[in-house]
Protein backbone atom coordinates (compact mmCIF):
# COMPACT_ATOMS: atom_id res chain seq x y z
CA UNK A 1 0.00 0.00 0.00
CA UNK A 2 1.12 3.75 -0.79
CA UNK A 3 1.46 6.34 1.99
CA UNK A 4 -1.19 8.03 0.37
CA UNK A 5 -4.24 5.18 0.85
CA UNK A 6 -2.95 4.27 4.31
CA UNK A 7 -3.34 8.27 5.27
CA UNK A 8 -6.51 8.34 3.87
CA UNK A 9 -7.77 4.82 5.34
CA UNK A 10 -6.56 6.60 9.06
CA UNK A 11 -8.33 9.43 8.02
CA UNK A 12 -11.73 7.86 7.28
CA UNK A 13 -11.34 5.51 10.79
CA UNK A 14 -10.62 8.82 12.44
CA UNK A 15 -13.61 10.20 11.00
CA UNK A 16 -15.97 7.39 11.85
CA UNK A 17 -14.31 7.62 14.77
CA UNK A 18 -15.94 11.53 15.08
CA UNK A 19 -18.88 10.93 13.70
CA UNK A 20 -20.33 7.81 16.17
CA UNK A 21 -20.81 9.51 19.39
CA UNK A 22 -22.03 13.06 17.69
CA UNK A 23 -24.54 10.53 15.67
CA UNK A 24 -25.54 8.89 19.18
CA UNK A 25 -26.01 12.05 20.45
CA UNK A 26 -28.60 13.65 18.09
CA UNK A 27 -30.07 11.05 18.06
CA UNK A 28 -31.30 11.08 21.30
CA UNK A 29 -31.93 14.74 21.01
CA UNK A 30 -33.00 15.08 17.47
CA UNK A 31 -36.79 16.34 17.11
CA UNK A 32 -37.95 19.49 17.49
CA UNK A 33 -39.14 18.66 21.12
CA UNK A 34 -36.71 17.14 23.37
CA UNK A 35 -34.50 20.19 24.00
CA UNK A 36 -37.64 22.69 24.71
CA UNK A 37 -38.63 20.22 27.16
CA UNK A 38 -34.82 19.41 28.75
CA UNK A 39 -34.89 23.47 29.30
CA UNK A 40 -38.29 23.74 30.62
CA UNK A 41 -37.44 21.07 33.46
CA UNK A 42 -33.99 22.83 34.13
CA UNK A 43 -36.10 25.51 35.68
CA UNK A 44 -37.73 22.82 38.30
CA UNK A 45 -39.42 19.99 38.61
CA UNK A 46 -43.20 19.80 36.78
CA UNK A 47 -46.33 18.08 35.81
CA UNK A 48 -47.82 17.33 32.51
CA UNK A 49 -50.06 19.72 32.06
CA UNK A 50 -47.50 22.65 33.03
CA UNK A 51 -45.60 21.74 30.90
CA UNK A 52 -47.51 21.40 28.01
CA UNK A 53 -48.86 25.15 28.62
CA UNK A 54 -45.21 26.18 29.13
CA UNK A 55 -44.11 24.58 25.80
CA UNK A 56 -45.95 26.55 22.56
CA UNK A 57 -47.53 24.11 20.15
CA UNK A 58 -46.80 20.78 21.56
CA UNK A 59 -49.46 18.52 21.77
CA UNK A 60 -50.38 16.44 24.68
CA UNK A 61 -49.38 12.92 22.29
CA UNK A 62 -46.19 14.22 21.66
CA UNK A 63 -45.28 15.44 24.94
CA UNK A 64 -46.06 11.78 26.41
CA UNK A 65 -43.62 10.41 23.30
CA UNK A 66 -40.94 12.77 24.14
CA UNK A 67 -41.10 12.20 27.54
CA UNK A 68 -41.12 8.28 27.68
CA UNK A 69 -37.97 8.28 25.32
CA UNK A 70 -36.20 11.10 27.16
CA UNK A 71 -36.45 9.00 30.42
CA UNK A 72 -35.35 5.99 28.71
CA UNK A 73 -32.54 7.36 27.58
CA UNK A 74 -32.11 8.80 31.39
CA UNK A 75 -32.01 12.13 31.07
CA UNK A 76 -35.43 12.89 33.11
CA UNK A 77 -37.19 11.18 35.58
CA UNK A 78 -40.70 10.03 36.16
CA UNK A 79 -42.28 10.44 39.86
CA UNK A 80 -45.35 8.81 40.41
CA UNK A 81 -46.54 10.61 44.06
CA UNK A 82 -49.22 8.11 45.73
CA UNK A 83 -51.58 10.15 45.72
CA UNK A 84 -55.90 10.58 45.18
CA UNK A 85 -55.68 11.13 42.51
CA UNK A 86 -51.50 10.12 41.88
CA UNK A 87 -49.59 12.89 41.35
CA UNK A 88 -46.84 12.86 38.41
CA UNK A 89 -44.12 15.19 38.14
CA UNK A 90 -41.07 15.18 35.95
CA UNK A 91 -37.64 16.11 36.89
CA UNK A 92 -33.96 16.30 35.14
CA UNK A 93 -31.68 14.16 35.76
CA UNK A 94 -27.81 14.37 36.74
CA UNK A 95 -27.30 13.26 33.24
CA UNK A 96 -29.83 15.78 31.49
CA UNK A 97 -28.34 18.34 33.55
CA UNK A 98 -24.95 17.36 31.58
CA UNK A 99 -25.97 19.15 28.47
CA UNK A 100 -26.43 22.96 30.26
CA UNK A 101 -23.23 23.52 28.40
CA UNK A 102 -24.42 22.10 24.83
CA UNK A 103 -27.94 23.59 24.92
CA UNK A 104 -25.98 26.70 26.07
CA UNK A 105 -23.56 27.07 23.05
CA UNK A 106 -26.75 26.08 20.71
CA UNK A 107 -28.24 28.77 21.94
CA UNK A 108 -25.44 31.11 21.53
CA UNK A 109 -25.10 29.88 18.13
CA UNK A 110 -28.77 30.32 17.61
CA UNK A 111 -28.36 34.18 18.00
CA UNK A 112 -25.58 34.41 15.52
CA UNK A 113 -27.33 32.88 13.11
CA UNK A 114 -30.59 34.70 13.86
CA UNK A 115 -28.73 37.92 13.48
CA UNK A 116 -26.79 36.14 10.45
CA UNK A 117 -29.81 35.37 8.28
CA UNK A 118 -32.56 37.39 9.74
CA UNK A 119 -30.67 40.45 11.06
CA UNK A 120 -32.03 40.50 13.98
Amino acid sequence: MTKTVKTLEHKASECSTMLLPVRDALDILSGKWKIPIIISLSFGNKRFKEMSAQINGITDKMLSKELKELELNHLIKRTVYDDFPPIVEYSITAHGKSLEKVISELRCWGKLHRKKIIGK
